[in-house]
């Protein structure tokens, strides 16, 4: 054989037992992939989760569902919680990501902070725990956190972002819309029939008529049907700043003024306000609801305008 034939042959072994290594890299890289893709909860088992309670060092608070509504209990009282919110914590245990497991030995636990003083989050079903988690330490480089099922001894780490819905205020939760299904979008102002507004002032009267609006209690000479209609949206995405639990939803104060909402498929909404304190700011009842709306002034504002809001400019 040639010194050049010699040369070709080694450029093709080298050649091939480099394809043959990148080979290995991809389907190695394959397989880890595989294998540290992990899901907590099957999707369909979250669909029947009816409780959630989430503890941490310095709280504890827990979200319930109450006719397909999460509810979220805490220091004693219970309030509306943000569907969407609740919606994309459980969303993190049912997709597939890289949950790596780092270790298998349950002598490790404590060195990861996986003992008494983790921060646990326990998932209920229709009749029993499906899901119950600690959360220990971050890793050395902040981004992740290690990760223990009770009951298992598999130490796993993922993104610690998952720590925020545990370790921000709890009001983080709260639905603040005083109509709290209008959050995702589940009414439609355009099925308003009627809205119906007291004051010590005067009664206003909005009755939707074809593609337009019929007013009476007020004098409006040209009215903008898009002022009214940006009204009634503005009524149902209302939104307040706080709850307040020193005041009963029977006082006085609430007797005054208020708004009705009346609705195509039957429904009624009644909101009672407070008169504005010298800040402009309100307090709110809803019908049917036990809870009172902190409402700051711009968003009081626009619950309650005068007659000159509604004339074409």
């Amino acid at each position: 054989m040639t010194y050049k034939n010699r040369l070709i042959f080694l450029v093709i072994i080298i050649a091939a037992l480099a394809a043959i290594y990148t080979g290995s890299i991809i389907v190695n890289i394959d397989f880890k992939t595989e294998s540290e893709t992990y899901a907590w909860l099957d999707p369909q088992a979250a669909e029947k989760v009816s409780r959630i309670l989430l503890k941490t060092e310095y709280e504890e608070f827990e979200l319930s569902k109450r006719n397909d509504i999460w509810m979220i209990n805490h220091d004693g009282y219970e309030y509306p919680a943000r569907q969407l919110r609740v919606a994309d914590f459980l969303s993190i245990f049912t997709t597939r990501a890289q949950w790596p497991v780092r270790s298998s030995s349950e002598s490790s636990h404590e060195r990861f902070g996986l003992d008494d003083s983790a921060s646990r989050i326990t998932i209920y079903g229709e009749y029993s725990v499906i899901l119950d988690l600690l959360l220990g330490k971050d890793d050395v480089m902040g981004m992740d956190t290690y990760f223990l099922k009770i009951g298992q001894n598999d130490v796993r780490s993922g993104d610690n972002n998952i720590k925020a819905y545990m370790t921000n205020a709890v009001s983080g939760w709260y639905n603040f819309r005083i109509i709290p299904e209008s959050e995702t979008g589940s009414i439609d102002s355009g099925i308003v029939q009627r809205v119906s507004v007291y004051s010590g002032r005067e009664t206003q009267v909005f009755t939707r008529s074809n593609m337009g609006w019929n007013i009476s209690g007020i004098n409006v000479t040209n009215p903008d049907i898009n002022a009214i209609e940006n009204y009634v949206r503005n009524i149902i995405s209302a939104e307040g700043d706080n709850f307040i639990n020193d005041i009963d939803k029977n006082d006085p104060m609430f007797n005054k003024n208020r708004i009705e909402l009346e609705f195509g498929t039957g429904r009624r909404i009644i909101i009672r306000a407070s008169d504005p304190n010298i800040e402009g700011r309100r307090y709110v009842n809803i019908s049917g609801r036990e809870q009172i709306y902190s409402l700051p002034p711009w968003a009081s504002a626009r619950l309650f305008k005068d007659a000159s809001s509604f004339e074409m400019q």
